[in-house]
């Protein structure tokens, strides 16, 4: 029996029952509590924190309460909170009580319940839902029968996917019926009712109507006597057992539905039949709603509220007798007759316990049997004897995560084992059973006075979507013991569901679990009784101890010498001789002194080193500045000394030497800090450390792993320390110059395993600092061990394999040093930036050819560099000309990486990395990210993949889109098929037209510049991994450069409907073929349009290139009024339009026309005039610019407000033809009519040169001349 909480409650209330007046003596009490506990109805909720204790017409609510005792420790006691008087009509008794948790609707919960609704069950048939403080809420009167019995079903998780999810209830059982209230209702209802009696008991506002419960009432026939029942839910039949009940009820011919109905399965136990099996199929009866009798009560006020189902509150005994005489409405109960049942005469039922899985029910007898049942078989599969009043309860437990991940998928469901708690008041005993046919698994003696407290049910309110993530804290079985107050859960291992009473692992578990308490007491004795029991699977369990059991050890190796096996003997001598180890290397050290000064001014104690230093000490300075930031740290990331756990669950003795355990997971920078950061720093005695290291039999290899792992770790210590890198030195010789360290038949002339070790070690770490110095110095110690060897042989020094492979080694960690010290640089403010990047000579060599620019692009990316920015900074590589200061810092680190990787950092390689990380990112978030590098990618290939792979889809859905509405879309439309805003849409379309240009542009240059070639440094020719961008983009077909234009006309098409805000279906201005051919690879040959255009095609195209061309004129005059300085990427469209027409086939000169008289439309004479010069067809333009003018000079004589007589005079002085021709005009055409003359006189002049004189309207442009004329020599 787990004693997992043990819960007592303050008793010091408890007499008031028997003796209102607490005069009662404390001992009698006592003695009498035990048997008359016996009588009471105990409830306890699955939470364990509310038990309800009631008697006839009294309850006690006791709720659990943190209480602080004398010595300091804190427990958990079970408090009475309310007790007093629940019934209300006059000579009705409790016959029922349950505790129903309500959850938490709140989206912040975890699992824990809201509050607890008690409910009672009256012998009058009343059903009465109180709070944990004893407040009423509502009651119910649903049958006018004593209540038997209250069970509730809550929500489970199915374990299997086939399972049926089973709907919360509440049922109430009584003599001759059966009652089943709706969870969902319920909870609701109960909710309502809370949150009202909370209302008015603040302020007493007015009462709410909650919402009627759904129930069902059913009438259980062909059953002599029930005492108690369950619900099991609902169920369906296999199409066998369907087939089979329909022959057996219907006979030979008898029918059978299609699919077998739904039914909720019921089980009763009694008389007559001694079980019966009720199935109420769904649909067969509606849902009964009945009107909820709301009870608010406070201090302050007190109400009454009548329904039809039930009366409560507080009145008068004058009232109180009225209500009593009108009895609410009781609806019948639908018949359901028995199915089937187990008959037996002689024996009668007295309780049933269903278990969680709803599969199996435990039934108790008159004759002192337990009876196991299969619930869906309907028949006994087991039989206890010998539990004459027998209490019965169900633990479920949950197989262990990780017991069998190793051997099954993870994603299995988890195995769950049913067992059976019985509790024998007679006997005094508590069995646990494994089920179906399990044996008996526990037995535990306890007191005969004690109650077995099984609810049967979890939180009421959860269902799938809010249990998602919850753990919910529910106990399963508990005994409650009234002689000494205790409280106790059942708690069952997993295992105990796979083997039986004799099984070596459960026996060597539950030793091994008592073994550890006692070693926490210090009790010395026991302990070695269980040593010597737990046989040959010791060594696998000892590990998990914690120190106390090592000090046991220690301190009584001697005595268990002689007790124990072998095996147990040989582990506990390891674990001695790791603690003998563990407490010399601590005596080694001395506290920690943090020096001040610098990397670089350090002096080693050997040659050959300050050269090295003084190489790399510019970038070592520059490395150490940019990763000085500020940054968050934790308390327990701290270096504190090594727990001695980890020291012994690191290191293990095999066949007499000590080794490091090598696991995929485990981290040795904390084992090498503690073996050899204090011989770094200068802390400890460096010789006396390695002998006592030699000593203790750990190899030199993985002296030499711990030591790097130590030193590569801690790299921001290491630049601290001025002598760490002579300390280093001097640790990397005395580790080569052990036994078995260095080959001896190694020659200098081949590459040593030793100081491979080393090189592997530096090129795998992405502390590039400290791996470079490790590299520095291992070469220098390498070298004077190369240069020794030589002098012993009497050799001459020539190349050796081994320093080549250093000189590689440390060109590459200078390269990435550089690399690393550019990646560091932090974002600009406002940006996402993100931790720093980090890279090693491993990752490099792995991320293939086009690893560096791939790392550069991506930082150039975070720092929004714009591609004009970065081709200057490129441009002046190696020059000495001004600089922004922002960009001072990102010039310099970028030159330097340059410098050292001048072929994998190219400028055209470096701009197609650029250009495809950038439309990575933007693809990613199309808001935010500009597409200012689309049309930077050097390579045409490069250009072909980012349209293919990011840019076509989305422009695609684009073209569908305006094509669909006819114009351009809103906001919402955008973002919902393109999947971005109108603005960034705009911005997009025009970025597609620009590539698609430069995808022209390379495809026309493509025999005059020659391809790039794919290269890298030398140091860096074994780079192996993924292809890189420029190799893919020169792999990449050459582009058709038809369907490109074809592309690009469209693209610029919709570019201008978007901008202008334009009319316009897309794709309607094209024929079958030019469809057709959209959105194909640009590399493909498809078939365009060619020839004539049909007329009405070229009709639209020209209607909607003059609206382009209007728009533009708008745009224009609207700067130009405001003041705003005009970019020369909004004057680019009259070029685009006329670029269009030639390819559209539309007539370019009627378009220059348009534009000119839209110019003078909008008053913009002086560009008009630059437009007019490249008109062809000068009549036709004379005759529209006629008109224009005509416009001008009406609204200045005819509805200008400012009308003067000598205007009047000069209109009345024009020859008749003239005035009509003036009158017929509308000025209202004119955005701009307000004008000076003198723009109207140039204008007229420039109409009569275009007209030759023959013409038609040459007279007429006289005449308006000369009333400019006149008009303009007015004052």
């Amino acid at each position: 029996l787990s004693l997992e909480n043990e819960l007592t409650w303050d008793d010091s209330d408890w007499g008031s029952w028997e003796n209102p007046d607490g005069k009662e003596d404390g001992e009698e009490e006592e003695q009498q509590s035990a048997p008359w506990l016996q009588d009471c109805v105990l409830s306890l909720s699955p939470c364990s924190d509310l038990l309800v204790i009631a008697r006839e017409h009294k309850a006690t609510f006791l709720s659990a309460k943190w209480r602080t005792e004398e010595s300091g420790q804190e427990e958990m006691t079970l408090t009475v909170t309310w007790s007093g008087t629940l019934s209300a009509d006059e000579g009705e008794c409790i016959c029922s009580v349950i505790c129903i948790p309500l959850s938490s609707q709140k989206r912040s919960s975890t699992g824990r319940p809201d509050w607890t609704c008690v409910v009672v069950g009256f012998s009058s048939g009343y059903v009465r839902f109180y709070t944990e403080s004893g407040v009423l809420l509502l009651a119910q009167l649903l049958h006018e029968d004593p209540v038997l019995q209250l069970k509730c079903r809550t929500y489970e998780i199915p374990r299997h996917p086939g399972v049926t999810e089973q709907h919360e209830e509440l049922s109430i059982l009584y003599p001759a019926a059966l009652v089943t209230i709706d969870g969902f209702s319920l909870f609701q209802s109960l909710r309502a009712c809370r949150n009202q009696v909370a209302r008015a008991a603040a302020a007493g506002s007015d009462v709410i109507q909650p919402p009627p419960l759904a129930y069902k009432k059913w009438g259980l026939q062909d059953m002599d006597k029930i005492t108690d029942h369950s619900s099991i839910g609902i169920t369906t039949l296999s199409v066998f057992d369907q087939m089979k009940n329909a022959s057996m009820l219907g006979g030979f011919h008898a029918s059978v539905k299609g699919s077998p109905p739904a039914m909720s399965q019921y089980i009763t136990v009694g008389g007559g039949p001694y079980t019966g099996f009720y199935y109420a199929i769904e649909g067969s009866s509606q849902p009964l709603l009945s009107h909820v009798a709301l009870a608010v009560a406070s201090k302050l006020t007190s109400a009454l509220f009548s329904a039809a189902s039930g009366w409560l509150g507080w009145k008068s005994k004058n009232e109180e007798e009225s209500v009593q005489k009108q009895k609410p409405k009781v609806e019948p109960a639908t018949g359901l007759p028995v199915r089937f049942g187990l008959p037996d005469s002689r024996r009668h039922g007295e309780s049933i316990c269903l278990s969680p899985c709803n599969t199996m029910a435990g039934v108790t007898d008159d004759f002192g049997r337990v009876t196991l049942l299969d619930v869906a078989r309907g028949i006994a599969i087991r039989m206890w004897k010998g539990y004459r009043d027998a209490q019965l309860g169900w633990v479920q437990v949950s197989e262990a995560r990780g017991e069998r991940d190793l051997a099954t998928s993870p994603s299995m469901p988890r195995r769950h084992a049913q067992f059976l708690v019985i509790y024998a008041p007679r006997r005094g005993i508590l069995e646990v059973w494994g089920t179906q046919h399990g044996p008996r698994v526990g037995a535990f003696t306890v007191g005969k006075h004690c109650r077995l407290l099984y609810a049967g049910h979890r939180l009421m309110g959860v269902n799938s979507v809010t249990s998602q993530g919850w753990q919910i804290h529910t106990q399963q079985v508990c005994l409650f013991d009234p002689v000494n107050g205790a409280l106790r859960a059942v708690t069952i291992p997993f295992h105990l569901a796979l083997s039986d009473k004799k099984s070596e692992r459960a026996k060597d578990m539950h030793l091994l679990r008592r073994l550890t308490t006692l070693l926490r007491s210090r009790e010395v004795e026991p302990g070695q009784t269980y040593l010597i029991n737990i046989h040959d699977r010791t060594c696998i369990y000892m590990k998990h101890l914690k120190l106390s059991s090592i000090t046991f050890l220690k301190n009584h190796f001697s005595v268990l010498s002689f007790t124990v096996d072998e095996s147990l003997l040989q582990f506990c001598s390891s674990q001695l001789k790791l603690l003998q180890l563990y407490t010399d290397v601590q005596l080694l050290h001395t506290p920690d002194i943090s020096p001040t000064e610098l990397l670089l001014s350090i002096q080693p104690s050997f040659s050959g080193i300050e050269e090295d230093l003084a190489r790399v000490g510019p970038v070592l300075q520059r490395y150490t500045e940019m990763n000085s930031r500020p940054c968050v740290s934790f308390a327990q990331d701290s270096s504190g000394p090594l727990p001695v756990r980890t020291f012994l669950s690191q290191l293990e003795w095999v066949n007499g030497e000590l080794r490091v355990i090598k696991q995929p997971d485990t981290d040795w920078t904390q084992l090498g800090s503690f073996l050899f950061w204090g011989c770094l720093s200068g802390q400890s005695p460096l010789q006396r450390v390695c002998e006592t290291l030699q000593e203790s039999g750990i190899s030199p290899q993985q002296l030499l792993s711990l030591l790097l792992s130590g030193w590569l770790n801690k790299e921001k210590d290491v630049l601290k320390y001025p002598d760490a890198v002579s300390h280093l030195g001097t640790l990397l010789s005395t580790l080569s110059s052990m036994k078995g360290a260095v080959d001896e038949s190694w020659d200098g002339q081949s590459v040593s395993p030793w100081w491979q070790q080393v090189r592997t070690a530096c090129v795998q770490s992405e502390s590039t600092a400290a791996a470079l110095l490790a590299a520095l110095v291992a070469h220098r110690v390498a070298k004077n061990s190369i240069t020794r060897l030589a002098e012993s042989k009497e050799e001459w020094e020539c190349v050796s394999m081994e320093l080549e492979q250093w000189v590689v080694c440390i060109k590459q960690l200078e390269d990435v040093l550089a690399l690393q010290t550019l990646l560091c640089l932090p974002s600009p403010q406002g940006s996402t930036g993100g931790a720093v990047t980090r890279c090693s000579v491993k990752t490099l060599l792995e991320s293939g050819r086009g690893g560096v620019a791939d790392y550069v692009s991506k930082l150039i990316f975070r720092q929004g560099m714009s591609p004009d920015v970065l081709r200057d900074i490129l441009q002046r590589r190696g020059e000495n000309e001004p600089i922004l200061d922002r960009l001072k810092i990102f010039h310099e680190l970028l030159e330097c990486v340059c410098q050292r990787f001048p072929n994998s950092l190219s400028p055209d390689v470096l701009f197609a990395h650029c250009s495809w990380e950038n439309v990575v990112q933007w693809n990613k978030d199309p808001e935010e990210v500009a597409t200012a590098y689309f049309f930077y990618a050097l390579l045409s290939g490069v250009s072909a993949m980012m349209w293919q792979t990011f840019i076509v889809k989305r422009f695609s859905a684009a073209a569908f889109l305006m094509e669909k509405v006819g114009k351009a879309p809103k906001d919402r439309l955008c973002r919902r098929d393109v999947g971005m805003g109108d603005a960034a849409m705009r911005s997009f379309l025009g970025s597609s037209v620009q590539l698609l240009q430069a995808l022209m542009e390379a495809d026309s240059a493509v025999e005059e510049v020659s391809a790039p070639d794919v290269c890298v440094e030398e140091v860096w020719g074994g780079a192996e991994g993924p292809v890189s961008i420029v190799e893919l983009a020169l792999d990449q077909r050459s582009v058709h450069y038809p369907l490109v234009q074809h592309h690009c006309v469209l693209a610029s098409l919709l570019h201008a409907a978007m901008t202008f805000s334009l009319r316009l279906k897309p794709l309607s201005l094209f024929d079958s073929k030019g469809k057709n051919a959209f959105f194909r690879d640009l590399s493909s040959i498809q078939l365009l349009p060619s020839g004539d255009m049909d007329h009405s095609l070229v009709a639209v195209r020209q209607e909607f290139l003059m609206n382009v061309l209007t728009g533009w004129v708008k745009v224009l005059a609207e700067s130009e009024e405001n003041g705003v300085k005009h970019s020369s990427t909004e004057d680019m469209w009259p070029s685009v339009c006329m670029e269009l027409s030639s390819i559209l086939q539309v007539n370019t000169d009627i378009l220059r026309r348009h534009l000119v008289c839209e110019l003078y439309n909008q008053g913009l004479d002086l560009r008009a005039e630059e437009v007019m010069m490249e008109v062809q067809d000068k009549d036709v333009l004379g005759s529209q610019l006629l008109v224009l003018t005509g416009q001008r000079l009406a609204f200045s004589l005819l509805h200008s407000q400012s009308q003067t007589k000598p205007n009047m005079e000069l209109l009345a002085r024009l020859p008749p033809t003239l005035c009509t021709w003036l009158k017929a005009m509308d000025p209202s055409e004119l955005r701009c009519p307000s004008v000076p003359l003198s723009q109207s006189s140039r204008l007229i002049n420039k109409v009569i040169e275009m007209l030759p004189e023959n013409h038609g309207q040459y007279s007429l442009a006289l005449h308006l001349l000369e009333a400019v004329d006149s008009l303009h020599e007015e004052p």
